[in-house]
């Protein structure tokens, strides 16, 4: 488990996201997209399915891990599918309304018709403009993303 902490700026408080997701390549090009829209959020990453559920129930060893406002969550993971992740997130009543967006590599509606209680579908690789949009919409769901002004991210 690694996490990317951002210092909050002004009043406002950034979001938690679980990024479940076994390829170093494609954390850090979510990363990076994150980076470059200038939006500071608190973001853990996991490598696999096993371990995702744990984060969420708080099991050992993430026992102090924090609630996510929004999961990122890969399909094709190591020791338990995202398919199966997602499956047992909506099953149980503690997680079922946490908001998810699916990683596929696939944009093809039987893959999106497979995972239909995802919230939303990214498209692996991820780039900026679809990360951005992502996190827009999560705050126009009434979290709130912290956006750093130029001058403070110059300061």
């Amino acid at each position: 488990m690694r996490a990317l902490a951002s210092k909050m700026v002004g009043g406002s408080n950034p979001i938690t996201i679980l990024m479940v997701e076994d390829s170093e390549e494609d954390i850090q090009l979510a990363l990076r997209a994150l980076e470059r829209a200038k939006l500071q959020n608190r973001i853990w990453t996991v490598r696999d399915g096993v371990e995702a559920l744990a984060f969420l129930r708080r099991e050992a060893p993430h026992q102090d891990a924090p609630r996510p406002d929004l999961v990122l969550l890969d399909l094709n993971l190591p020791k338990l599918d995202g398919r199966d992740v997602l499956l047992r997130i909506r099953e149980d009543p503690h997680m079922r309304d946490l908001p998810v967006v699916v990683l596929t590599v696939s944009d093809s509606e039987q893959e999106r018709f497979t995972v239909r209680a995802a919230d939303a579908f990214m498209t692996k690789p991820v780039d900026f403009q679809q990360l951005a949009t992502l996190v827009h919409m999560v705050a126009d769901l009434g979290w709130s993303i912290v956006k750093v002004s130029r001058a403070s991210s110059e300061a």
